[in-house]
């Protein structure tokens, strides 16, 4: 081995503090040269392939065997000068990003003045040569964090024809429910398809979800509580009408009274076995595919689509655009327009495009007012919250891809409605009504989803690759009760934030 191989080795394994036996890792901040602060949203590239930097200006390259110590890792941001250096030049975790002043005499951009319309009618006119529908193959990483807040828990007896049914008791059942918790999944794969519905396969390399366990209601102690008050003061024969305002349904009390399985029967035991392990393989099935859809549907909601909710530039009518300055990625001129609603549309933010061959390579947005709403019959939703961030990059074969895609939305979401059960039996001779529970319900509760999709490498395939992959994913998130940094290690991955590291079950306390 070489003196300068070497030399890389023990560098890398300092900066990373990793042991030099396994794959090493970058690791680094992104900070602002004159105000030290973190430059979040960087790409940092390495032999075409890269990452983000996370809101924090944090991120971390895994370094594999074809990586040689003449390679150069490229750091570039908007309004920043890019740096590009060799990996032995990098001798701390810090890399300053220096701000690249615009002078109106380097701006060159046309022979001809374009206005904020005229150029985002060009964005438009362009989007087909510059973005395409092909088939490729996306290593990416898939963060979505969850929050939930119940703000309103309230259930009033009116009737209860059960002693045991009062209103202590389900006051005390309400009391269980969680007030507010966070619940983290993350999945690193690969996507194989287009953006045409159902035109996507996934192939999940590890997966992980980071919650409290201890938040969640214990459904099973609360069955076997609801199941012992019915046993006792229900028929078994009975089926109950469950009614809110004009709608209703039937359910049947059958399945309360089933017996368990006898412990010397060995075929019911193997057929719950059975029944078990397909349970476990329909999971890993459903969490993929669940997976899949969720990435499906945020691809499909970039603002480069024309039926998508974010229309800046197909829906160009309903906003007022305005250029508002030049600036610079690396060397390409980038024009920022800020955009607003004309009064129809639900969203506001800023347009970064390439003054060359007018791509959108950025685009950051906030609505304004509420984008969805819904209320009737006592159930309300209200979308209050949807904002977020779309990255473009060149690829190697000249169009552009997705690099990096963040979309956040909070949704309020209210149940006040009365409601009403009742046992019924046929068989019972004269009134077939034999209890009745009544009440009214006044639930409020706001659900905070934020997903975040890194793109690190992006290959094309034919269509015939495509169809001939075979999905075949037996893989269940690692479920953790605090975040656990090993976890990733050998992966490239996006950085996680503050709030993903300090987070700690109250099990663990």
């Amino acid at each position: 081995m070489s003196i300068k191989k070497i030399y890389l080795l023990l560098l890398l394994s300092l900066i990373a503090n990793t042991s030099p036996l396994i794959a090493q890792s970058l690791s680094a901040v992104v900070l602002d040269s004159l105000s030290k602060e973190p430059i979040p949203y960087a790409t940092i590239l390495l032999n075409n392939k890269g990452v983000i930097t996370n809101e924090d200006g944090n991120f971390s390259f895994i370094l594999d065997e074809e990586i040689k110590e003449s390679d150069s890792l490229f750091i570039s941001c908007i309004g920043y000068k890019s740096v590009a250096k060799q990996l032995l030049e990098f001798k701390t975790n810090e890399i300053l990003l220096r701000p690249k002043a615009i002078e109106l005499k380097e701006v060159i951009v046309s022979n001809k003045n374009y206005t904020a319309d005229e150029i985002i009618d060009l964005v438009e006119e362009n989007l087909e040569k510059n973005y395409t529908n092909a088939y490729s193959k996306k290593r990416l990483f898939y963060r979505n964090s969850s929050f939930n807040r119940m703000t309103k828990t309230n259930f009033t007896i009116k009737e209860s024809t059960i002693d045991a049914f009062n209103q202590q008791f389900l006051d005390s059942v309400i009391n269980t429910v969680p007030k507010s918790n966070s619940y983290y999944t993350e999945i690193l794969g690969d996507l194989y398809g287009n953006f045409e519905e159902d035109k996507q396969k996934l192939n999940l390399i590890k997966a992980s979800e980071l919650y409290d366990k201890s938040m969640e209601i214990d459904l099973e102690k609360l069955e076997e509580k609801f199941n012992d008050i019915i046993k006792k003061n229900v028929r078994t024969d009975s089926y109950f009408k469950v009614k809110s305002g004009l709608f209703g349904t039937k359910l049947d009390a059958n399945e309360i009274f089933e017996s368990d399985i006898d412990s010397t029967d060995i075929a019911a035991l193997n057929k719950e076995i059975e029944k078990k392990k397909k349970n476990q393989e329909l999971r890993k099935i459903n969490f993929a595919n669940y997976r899949k859809k969720s990435l499906s549907a945020l691809f499909k909601q970039l603002p480069i689509h024309e039926d998508t909710d974010y229309n800046f530039i197909t829906k160009s009518r309903k906003y007022e655009y305005t250029l508002k300055e030049f600036t610079y990625l690396g060397n390409d001129a980038v024009y920022v327009i800020d955009f607003i609603s004309k009064g129809s549309a639900d969203y506001k933010g800023t347009l970064y495009i390439n003054s060359d061959d007018f791509a959108l390579i950025r685009a950051d947005y906030e609505n304004i007012k509420s984008v969805k709403s819904f209320n009737l019959l006592g159930i309300s939703t209200n979308t209050y919250l949807s904002k977020g961030k779309a990255i473009f990059f060149k690829e190697t074969f000249g169009q552009y891809g997705l690099r990096y895609f963040e979309s956040e939305t909070g949704t309020r979401i209210g149940v006040k409605r009365p409601l009403k059960i009742i046992e019924k039996n046929k068989v019972v001779k004269g009134k077939n009504r034999q209890n009745e529970l009544s009440g009214k319900m006044d639930f409020v509760f706001t659900d905070v989803q934020k997903n975040e999709i890194v793109v690190f490498d992006t290959e094309s395939i034919s269509e015939n690759q495509f169809e001939s992959y075979k999905e075949g994913n037996s893989i269940l998130p690692t479920y953790m009760p605090k975040y656990d940094p090993e976890f990733w290690k050998g992966y490239t991955i996006m950085e996680p934030n503050t709030a993903i590291k300090e987070f700690t079950s109250t099990e663990l306390e």
